[in-house]
């Protein structure tokens, strides 16, 4: 399995997702934005891209200019069936490469908090009824076009989506794990100011593994069902 890794900065990074690659004696490969001159693969070599999240909006294209080569790379990559999971921002810009709009959510959602599965059809990815998952956003998407909405949560419609057999956008984190979460509250924590679904970091790192094992064998299931023959 040859699989690319798209991050944009240095702090988040693949989390759980790298440990299933790794299982997979998988040849990785990593475009890594946040460093001088990023350069990107032909999307015809690879058999799953990976998009990660991160700080920046898809909207922020003259500040980072390199966000116009990494949509249309991401439209490539979904228009050839290639295997396409988006995390966060990279969900968001899987929805923007398709021209679908992404905005601020009416609540920014950081800290544990549930999803519940949507009614999607016999083929798409399954969720658990419900499950509490990892958040850190303040931007949600319009579902691209022909997308099946999968999941939803109380503060944010547009949980997950299914485009097609091969691509499911994520605006959840099932990749974190204890040491993931900790690089993100050392490198964003004055992001926790008052809010309804905001928690602190008290309460964030107060989750028992049990949570994390939990998502990250979700993540694991949602990568061998985008992989699978």
């Amino acid at each position: 399995m040859r699989a690319h890794i798209l991050q944009h900065v240095s702090f988040e990074g693949a989390g759980s997702a790298a440990e299933w690659l790794h299982a997979r004696q998988a040849v990785v490969s990593v475009t890594r934005f946040h460093e001088p001159a990023p350069s990107l693969p032909r999307v015809d070599e690879l058999d799953l891209v990976i998009a990660l999240g991160g700080p920046m909006s898809v909207n922020d294209e003259r500040v980072h200019p390199w966000l116009r080569a990494e949509k249309r790379f991401i439209r490539e990559a979904m228009l050839r069936g290639t295997p396409v999971l988006g995390i966060c921002l990279g969900a968001q810009l899987m929805a923007s490469s398709l021209g679908s709009a992404v905005y601020a959510n009416r609540e920014k959602e950081i800290g544990w908090f549930p999803i519940r599965a949507e009614p999607a059809e016999a083929t798409a990815f399954v969720f658990p009824p419900e499950l509490t998952a990892f958040h850190w956003h303040g931007e949600t998407f319009d579902l691209p076009p022909g997308a099946v909405r999968l999941a939803t949560s109380a503060a944010c419609r547009n949980q997950a989506f299914q485009l097609g057999a091969r691509a499911i956008g994520l605006q959840f984190h099932l990749e974190t794990t204890p040491e993931s979460m900790a690089l993100l509250l050392e490198n964003c924590r004055h992001e926790l100011t008052a809010g309804k679904y905001i928690q602190s970091e008290r309460d964030m790192r107060a989750q028992d593994e049990q949570a994390h094992h939990e998502i990250n064998r979700l993540m694991g299931n949602i990568l061998n069902y985008l992989t699978r023959p």
